[in-house]
């Protein structure tokens, strides 16, 4: 039996595998705790809570907490924001 056809032709012209990308370094996001941002936004624990568990305010949660990325405070803030004539 006689050998493979490409097991015999030699390797010409392949280039060195690239090494894969990283992603762009993302920006530092810093959370607060439930009870920081109710004294931000001057409200009890339990109306944060009840923004967070209604899906108004996003939240990420650890362990039995909330925390809360402080962009999205701000968000909701400026969300919130109504003129008075």
């Amino acid at each position: 039996m006689g050998a493979h056809p490409m097991a015999a032709r030699p390797l010409t012209g392949s280039a060195p595998a690239a090494a894969p990308e990283r992603p762009a370094p993302r920006a530092a996001v810093s959370f607060l705790t439930v009870t920081e941002v109710a004294a931000i936004m001057r409200v009890s624990k339990m109306t944060v809570y009840r923004l967070v568990h209604g899906g108004e305010l996003a939240a990420v949660r650890v362990g039995r907490s909330f925390r809360v990325p402080q962009p999205a405070v701000r968000d909701y803030l400026a969300g919130a924001r109504t003129d008075v004539a």
